[in-house]
């Protein structure tokens, strides 16, 4: 198995184990921001691709944008993403019963880590986006059996979204982890100093246990990448 979703969540988590651990509350919190970094740089990068293509920074558009789909390792394990739309319009509510996301978080025991990473990613990404689209995460899978995603005056129409999602935009999964483990290192490393240090050591080293060297090493070499600007 390679990087996956299961991965990426797997990263998030060990942040959140470490920062609350060593710092509280403050930690929490340093989490969060680090999650609202990270998803506000994905969503400028789809901006940034979008306004070259000469469209609107719509909420159409952002989901044309997206970087990634389910990949075959969990599709294979049987918890990809499954959702229904609640309504198009005037307000998109979507509402999410199944995600790699909360089954990796699930399954290490950190149902709060889950509730805090959830409820500030997508809302964040969105902002990133177009910080005039209002869009929340009232709910979340971890604590409420669902999450409840709603973009108020979506400008959708009753038939929903239009268009697919551009396949020459996405992004690996390999991309999506370091991007993820950078965001995390240089919040907490800016936070807390050599303190943050040790953490962000930290969590490499638990990558490193539990998905091997190679991929540990993946990860690094992406260390000097501008993750807030478009490579594509």
């Amino acid at each position: 198995m390679g990087f996956n979703e299961k991965t990426h969540a797997f990263i998030a988590a060990k942040f959140y184990v470490h920062l609350t651990e060593t710092f509280g509350e403050r930690g929490r919190k340093a989490f969060v921001h680090g999650t609202q970094y990270y998803a506000e740089q994905r969503g400028r990068r789809m901006a940034q691709r979008a306004i070259r293509d000469g469209k609107e920074l719509t909420y159409e558009t952002y989901c044309q944008y997206r970087e990634w789909v389910s990949t075959e390792d969990v599709i294979k394990e049987g918890c990809e993403n499954v959702n229904k739309v609640v309504s198009y319009s005037p307000d998109y509510v979507l509402e999410v019963t199944q995600c790699p996301w909360y089954t990796q978080f699930k399954e290490m025991g950190l149902t709060e880590a889950g509730h805090e990473y959830c409820s500030h990613l997508d809302n964040s990404l969105c902002r990133g986006f177009n910080p005039y689209i209002d869009y929340t995460v009232p709910y979340s899978l971890h604590k409420s059996g669902f999450c409840r995603h709603c973009v108020k005056n979506s400008g959708l129409g009753e038939d929903g979204i239009k268009g697919g999602i551009k396949p020459e935009y996405l992004k690996s999964f390999e991309y999506h982890c370091a991007h993820s483990y950078w965001a995390y290192t240089t919040t907490t490393e800016a936070i807390f100093g050599a303190e943050g240090r040790k953490i962000s050591a930290a969590v490499l080293d638990d990558f490193q246990k539990e998905y091997g060297q190679e991929m540990a090493d993946k990860i690094m070499r992406y260390k000097d990448t501008n993750f807030s600007v478009t490579d594509c």
